[in-house]
């Protein structure tokens, strides 16, 4: 097998930073403080905090593209229905893999209000208007 050691890189996961240094063919592999892998970011401290943001973004782009969807006249229960299985489904992929902290639960905390608060937010306009 052969390595391209200019296009191979390295990253040491610790909470302490310090480098690895690997030579190969007398050429040191370049450091990295994170990296993305299979549609995650990979960072040198194991945090999810950059992922967990990164997923919210993608997850309120897919609900702007539907918004008269889930914010139509349709059944408010079938509206949240709808927000589960489209919004959260994008927001939540990889979940599993991720390490919460407090700040990372807050986050995903706040984007359930903002779906909730633009879900019901038309439901109130339209109540006044009647």
């Amino acid at each position: 097998m052969e390595m391209n050691v200019e296009k191979t890189k390295v990253m040491r996961i610790s909470r302490q930073p310090f480098p690895v240094k690997i030579t190969i063919d007398q050429k040191q592999l370049e450091n990295v403080e994170y990296f993305k892998y299979l549609g995650s970011i990979l960072t040198s401290d194991g945090r999810c905090t950059c992922v967990i943001k990164c997923r919210i973004a993608m997850a309120k782009a897919a609900f702007n593209k539907k918004r008269t969807l889930f914010t139509s006249t349709l059944d408010l229960e079938l509206r949240k229905k709808l927000v589960k299985c489209y919004i959260w489904s994008i927001t939540l992929y990889g979940a599993v893999t991720w390490t919460f902290q407090a700040v990372d639960q807050k986050h995903l905390e706040s984007f359930e209000i903002w779906c909730l608060e633009k879900d019901g937010k038309d439901q109130l306009d339209q109540s006044c208007e009647k």
